[in-house]
């Protein structure tokens, strides 16, 4: 017959079966507990100084306030799948070593801006062979990725976009399991429905990302697009998914535009500085779009993406 154990024996076997229990709790803990440690919350964003505006800057010092400002880094299909993987790696390792935080526009889905200023893009097989390297490449690396800009406000509106909820769920997944906070691009607040753009966020995987982006390339006012991220934020728990946050473009909004002139409006001005802002749903300001580089052939400006001093001045207003 086996005798009861000592009080003392007892109560160091409850002692250490709890802290048992304790460490087993936190191995299995969710990854949202331990989000309060990560570096994106409160580090900048990275200011490269390969970018274009860096470049002009050197050569001219009336653009050095735009050199000075964090911008995203374009991922597009100027990179082909086997270089992008070792080109995003080399930006994100500029971005550690300056402790900040690279932020990387994905902007490559099949039928890409319906065919026109910036058309382009991989076909969907190359497309996700395409996202896979850049996934690789930024693995570990601590980044941020705005996915696919007015991929889904343009949902429909033109043929060849094949199973573009897919394709976005495919790359949201990806970059997800690489360690990327990922900003499913929403359009912005001229453009869909808050309950239209919930839905097409959930077809897209919103449920794997960080949130959504708005306002990227264009410029409506940051009042409007946090009204209208939190409208947005409050229809997808109307659909069962709660959390997600958003970020608002503010490269080009600091002044209000023409209605409806989106390509190198003449009144535009460079908005708020990028800064992680953490208020409500809101997680940041960005500057995804480069100030100074043109929409396309339209009210004085280059093709699409190429470098515009007197753009680049207008913005400044100078």
């Amino acid at each position: 017959m086996l005798r009861p154990a000592p009080a003392r024996a007892r109560a160091t076997h409850v002692i250490a079966l709890i802290a048992a229990c304790v460490m087993v709790a936190v191995a299995f803990a969710p990854v949202e507990a331990s989000a309060k440690t990560d570096p994106r919350l409160t580090r900048a964003f990275f200011t490269d100084p390969k970018s274009t505006a860096a470049v002009a800057a050197r050569a001219d010092g009336r653009f050095t306030s735009l050199a000075r400002t964090p911008q995203a880094f374009w991922a597009t299909d100027h990179l082909s799948p086997s270089r992008v993987k070792k080109v995003v790696r080399a930006y994100a390792k500029r971005a550690a070593a300056k402790k900040r935080t690279p932020v990387v526009s994905v902007y490559a889905i099949p039928a890409r801006d319906c065919g026109n200023h910036s058309a382009g893009s991989f076909d969907a097989t190359t497309y996700k062979r395409w996202v896979a390297q850049l996934a690789a490449g930024l693995k570990g690396t601590k980044a941020i990725a705005v996915l696919e800009p007015d991929a889904l406000a343009m949902l429909g509106e033109c043929p060849a976009q094949g199973d573009r909820t897919g394709l976005l769920r495919y790359a949201t997944a990806k970059l997800k399991r690489a360690g990327v906070w990922v900003y499913v691009d929403a359009g912005h607040s001229a453009w869909t429905a808050p309950d239209v753009m919930a839905a097409r966020l959930k077809a897209a995987g919103i449920s794997s990302a960080r949130g959504f982006s708005t306002n990227v390339a264009n410029f409506r006012p940051t009042a409007d697009e946090i009204a209208y991220g939190d409208q947005v934020v409050a229809a997808l728990a109307a659909l069962g998914i709660r959390g997600k946050k958003f970020v608002v473009e503010t490269a080009r909004n600091g002044a209000v535009t023409a209605a409806g002139d989106f390509c190198n409006p003449v009144s535009a001005r460079v908005g708020a500085r990028p800064r992680m802002v953490r208020r409500g749903n809101l997680d940041a300001f960005m500057w995804v779009k480069h100030p100074g580089e043109s929409d396309g052939p339209c009210n004085g400006g280059p093709a699409a993406g190429s470098w515009w001093p007197g753009g680049a001045l207008t913005l400044l207003g100078r």
